[in-house]
């Protein structure tokens, strides 16, 4: 089975070579060495001054959230992975859906003031697939009503746009190292930030509050990164132009190959943006392709290729949050959603296969 992405590694003896101090030192968690030697190269490759490293980007989000004691309702996108909504509303704060752009997928960011009010404390923007927000219209919106923006930057490591990278961006962008990222080291995930206040906040939120071995200041959980992950993504990052490159021969090949095909829409490329081609989505319509997405998606697996409805549900159409919301209210989410699709995309794929999933579409051939 082709599935939508595969794990990149790095030689299996560089990685060893990479951990073999903790067999020295027996310290494997609790901001050690790798720990340490990992955050002074993201900040370094990111071009930023302020990042927390945390166990996932999930609780990376959760303690952003937490760390600016917000209260009220927050405007987000109801197109995204759970994690977004859920670490808002499991920081006690309401969620508000707004639609989304019909190209980009990401916020519509000329709906956020419509659905601001005094309840509104913050903005949870989601840079999607690696397209990046409005950012410009996001925050002229945030600095006139005060309202604080945390970007769910899961899918853009190591873009950048007009020349800044897109970690740099909001009061805080929070990353994700999942293994199945551009770039990952295992699991992890980081909070980058504006506010140096933050750093200490940060640091007790994923250490307990404790600051000291007979000091405890404040309530905090266990969010940190241990060492073998910090070494996987070091290791990882000595390879991440290498991986972007790769991934951009390959998503030349799917534009080329899947641009004129009747019914099939492949995302604009967008001005400014440094991409990492985190992802291909293309969007099935169903009058012009003589299929819809469910359809296609069917015939794919019966050929043995694994790709995504991603994403589908929208969140706003999620069990767990059942009758407190209306899919109908985004309209363009929901069009979308029932649309798409994403290709399998990584920077092993070979360009056979790449062409075969091409011809799939393109021919229409079933198993």
């Amino acid at each position: 089975m082709i599935n939508v992405t595969k794990t990149s590694l790095p030689d299996l003896n560089e990685y060893i070579e990479e951990i073999r101090p903790l067999w020295d030192t027996y310290w494997i968690t609790n901001m050690g060495e790798k720990h340490d030697e990992f955050k002074r190269k993201l900040k370094a490759y990111l071009n930023i001054d302020q990042i927390e490293l945390f166990v996932n980007g999930h609780m990376a989000l959760e303690m952003a959230l937490q760390s600016m004691n917000l209260s009220g309702e927050v405007i987000t996108t109801p197109f995204t992975f759970a994690s977004t909504t859920h670490a808002i509303v499991r920081n006690g704060l309401t969620p508000v859906f707004c639609d989304i752009y019909s190209d980009t997928y990401t916020i519509d960011a000329d709906k956020i003031e419509a659905l601001i009010t005094d309840k509104t404390c913050a903005i949870v923007p989601v840079h999607v697939y690696g397209h990046i927000c409005n950012v410009e219209k996001i925050e002229e919106i945030a600095r006139k009503y005060g309202l604080k923006v945390i970007y769910d930057a899961a899918h853009t490591f190591g873009e950048e746009y007009k020349g800044m990278n897109v970690a740099s961006f909001g009061d805080a962008s929070v990353l994700s190292f999942h293994a199945t990222k551009v770039f990952h080291s295992i699991e992890g995930g980081a909070v980058c930030f504006k506010d140096s206040k933050l750093e200490h906040v940060l640091y007790n939120l994923k250490n307990f509050g404790i600051r000291g071995p007979e000091e405890v200041e404040s309530v905090g959980a266990n969010a940190k990164m241990n060492e073998f992950c910090a070494a996987m993504g070091i290791c990882n990052l000595r390879y991440i132009d290498d991986e972007i490159n790769k991934r951009a021969e390959i998503v030349k090949l799917y534009r080329k190959r899947l641009e004129k095909v009747d019914g099939i829409i492949c995302s604009p490329i967008q001005k400014d943006v440094k991409p990492n081609y985190a992802y291909f989505p293309i969007l099935v319509e169903k009058d012009a392709y003589g299929m819809d997405r469910n359809d296609l998606y069917n015939m794919f697996l019966k050929n043995g290729i694994c790709p995504r409805k991603y994403f589908y549900p929208l969140i706003n159409e999620y069990d767990c949050y059942k009758d407190r919301y209306d899919p109908d209210a985004t309209p363009v989410a929901k069009d979308i959603s029932n649309k798409v699709l994403t290709l399998p995309l990584y920077a092993s794929l070979d360009m056979d296969t790449v062409n075969r999933i091409c011809d799939i579409i393109a021919l229409k051939q079933d198993g």
